[in-house]
Protein backbone atom coordinates (compact mmCIF):
# COMPACT_ATOMS: atom_id res chain seq x y z
CA UNK A 1 0.00 0.00 0.00
CA UNK A 2 2.99 2.40 1.00
CA UNK A 3 4.66 1.69 -2.62
CA UNK A 4 1.02 2.81 -4.65
CA UNK A 5 1.13 5.59 -2.63
CA UNK A 6 4.46 6.82 -2.99
CA UNK A 7 4.08 5.92 -6.61
CA UNK A 8 1.15 8.32 -6.62
CA UNK A 9 2.64 11.33 -5.10
CA UNK A 10 5.91 11.14 -6.91
CA UNK A 11 4.04 11.45 -10.22
CA UNK A 12 3.66 14.34 -12.12
CA UNK A 13 2.02 17.06 -11.01
CA UNK A 14 -0.72 18.50 -13.14
CA UNK A 15 -1.33 22.29 -12.86
CA UNK A 16 -5.21 22.99 -11.52
CA UNK A 17 -6.99 25.12 -14.43
CA UNK A 18 -10.35 27.14 -14.48
CA UNK A 19 -12.48 25.17 -15.79
CA UNK A 20 -14.39 28.12 -17.43
CA UNK A 21 -12.39 30.74 -19.61
CA UNK A 22 -12.57 34.03 -20.47
CA UNK A 23 -15.43 33.65 -23.10
CA UNK A 24 -17.46 31.76 -20.76
CA UNK A 25 -17.49 34.66 -18.63
CA UNK A 26 -18.84 36.67 -21.22
CA UNK A 27 -21.27 35.02 -22.07
CA UNK A 28 -22.67 34.33 -18.86
CA UNK A 29 -22.52 38.13 -18.29
CA UNK A 30 -24.64 38.71 -22.00
CA UNK A 31 -27.08 36.48 -20.86
CA UNK A 32 -27.22 38.03 -17.44
CA UNK A 33 -27.51 41.35 -19.28
CA UNK A 34 -30.45 40.14 -21.06
CA UNK A 35 -32.28 39.00 -18.63
CA UNK A 36 -32.19 42.07 -16.58
CA UNK A 37 -33.19 43.89 -19.61
CA UNK A 38 -36.07 41.59 -20.83
CA UNK A 39 -37.51 41.72 -16.81
CA UNK A 40 -37.09 45.71 -17.12
CA UNK A 41 -39.29 45.95 -20.69
CA UNK A 42 -42.01 43.79 -19.16
CA UNK A 43 -41.90 45.91 -16.76
CA UNK A 44 -42.09 49.43 -17.81
CA UNK A 45 -44.87 48.67 -20.20
CA UNK A 46 -47.98 49.66 -18.65
CA UNK A 47 -50.31 47.01 -20.08
CA UNK A 48 -50.34 43.00 -19.18
CA UNK A 49 -51.88 42.51 -21.79
CA UNK A 50 -48.64 44.50 -24.65
CA UNK A 51 -46.46 43.46 -26.98
CA UNK A 52 -43.70 43.49 -24.67
CA UNK A 53 -45.31 41.65 -21.69
CA UNK A 54 -46.55 38.73 -24.09
CA UNK A 55 -44.31 38.38 -26.53
CA UNK A 56 -40.30 39.72 -26.48
CA UNK A 57 -39.86 39.58 -22.84
CA UNK A 58 -40.76 36.05 -22.53
CA UNK A 59 -38.99 35.25 -25.97
CA UNK A 60 -35.71 37.04 -24.58
CA UNK A 61 -35.72 35.23 -21.38
CA UNK A 62 -35.72 31.79 -22.98
CA UNK A 63 -32.72 32.95 -25.12
CA UNK A 64 -30.97 34.86 -22.24
CA UNK A 65 -31.09 31.24 -19.78
CA UNK A 66 -30.30 28.75 -23.06
CA UNK A 67 -26.86 31.23 -23.91
CA UNK A 68 -26.19 30.94 -20.01
CA UNK A 69 -26.71 27.22 -19.78
CA UNK A 70 -24.34 27.18 -23.46
CA UNK A 71 -21.94 29.05 -21.85
CA UNK A 72 -21.62 26.86 -19.06
CA UNK A 73 -21.17 24.22 -21.43
CA UNK A 74 -18.85 25.84 -23.98
CA UNK A 75 -15.12 24.48 -23.91
CA UNK A 76 -12.70 25.69 -26.67
CA UNK A 77 -11.16 22.70 -29.34
CA UNK A 78 -8.12 22.10 -28.99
Amino acid sequence: MKSSAKKHKAGGHKKASMPLEKINYLLIGIGVAVIAFSYTTMYLEDSADGFFSLSVGPILLVAAYALILFALLYKKRA
